[in-house]
């Protein structure tokens, strides 16, 4: 055990160094702004990728890094199940989270497919397929480890998101005067586009209360499909193993899976404190923004220079999309 910790601590302590500096980078950014436009774990990997640029880590902080960028990662991804509540969800009625299931998956389909078409190898159009359709960086780290995607595809998947996501925010609100959307329409409308909590109150405050309410409703629900989408990729992963060596559960959905689904259980039961919840998300991400720095230090520049203007592109193609199917929704079931 000590020498297995001799050997992760200099990849480790590597990794928490440049996580926690894109926190500082963070707060002075919200000094600065008022807001955090560009969200720590986007920050971590982008000083990760400089390192990486500048200077490669020897042998020695290899096990550290790989081991931030995966087991720390699927550590975060359980302990953000502790964040749903199914109560809270239901809140939202049945009509309007069976027609956000619907377009969590229509536009998954539609970006993989436009994905495919701009020639993005598939992981990556899966990656960015999940982070355009349920919650940007969040469903990217959580499906990267499922699909075995590779720490290029997860970065540039994260970037590109991270910059529209920051677009959106800015531009969503201009759609209210253009399309005559009413408080209600538009918080649906953001919580169905813009990809995380934070970014939905920013895109939601300068509208309204209503929109501010409704818009984070809608995106819990569509948060909470992360869980099936997840499950849905680890069975299509896992088939042809389990062809060959029986049925395991391990095998077709990841423990981190079982555990995050597991922690949401015990939230909508009241079995989690308000002093042990205070205590996880912070710790949640806290470990999402350390393994993005070490997914960071692993990333060659020239592998996204390559693929940027195609990801760039399905990027943008698959949130018109999204915007569009979250529009017909609306008018589908007669919101005013």
């Amino acid at each position: 055990m000590d020498s297995l910790l001799v050997r992760l601590l200099p990849g480790v302590a590597l990794s928490a160094a440049v996580s926690f500096a894109a926190v500082g980078l963070q707060h002075l950014e919200e000094i600065w702004t008022g807001r955090p436009y560009l969200e720590a774990l986007v920050i971590a990997i982008l000083l990760g990728t400089m390192i990486r640029t500048a200077w490669t880590p020897g042998s020695r902080f290899a096990p550290g890094i790989n081991f931030s960028a995966k087991p720390l990662l699927e550590v975060a991804v359980m302990l953000l199940g502790a964040s749903i509540s199914f109560q809270a969800v239901m809140q939202a009625g049945f009509g309007l989270i069976l027609g956000i299931a619907v377009v969590v998956a229509v536009a998954i389909g539609a970006s993989y497919g436009l994905c495919r078409l701009l020639h993005l190898p598939k992981r990556m159009a899966v990656l960015v397929a999940c982070g355009n359709s349920i919650c940007g960086n969040s469903a990217i780290a959580a499906v990267a480890p499922v699909i075995g995607a590779r720490a290029e595809d997860v970065a540039s998947s994260i970037a590109f998101t991270a910059i529209l996501g920051v677009i959106v925010v800015l531009g969503l609100p201009l759609l209210v005067p253009v399309l005559g959307l009413s408080e209600t329409q538009y918080g649906v409308l953001a919580g169905l586009t813009v990809y995380a909590v934070p970014q939905v109150l920013a895109a939601t405050l300068p509208v309204g209360m209503v929109s501010t309410q409704l818009g984070t409703l809608v995106k819990l629900v569509r948060v909470l499909m992360l869980g099936p989408v997840v499950i849905g990729l680890s069975l299509a992963m896992g088939r042809n193993g389990a062809s060959r060596t029986g049925f395991s559960l391990s095998r077709f959905v990841p423990w981190f899976i079982i555990g995050f689904l597991g922690l949401a259980a015990l939230r909508s039961a009241g079995l989690i404190p308000d002093m042990v919840l205070k205590a996880i998300m912070p710790l949640a991400t806290m470990l999402t923004v350390i393994s993005m720095a070490a997914l960071g230090l692993g990333v060659d520049l020239k592998v996204l220079g390559r693929v940027g203007g195609r990801v760039t592109l399905a990027v943008t193609l698959s949130l018109i999309t999204l915007l569009a199917i979250s529009l017909g929704l609306i008018h589908l079931l007669g919101m005013t």
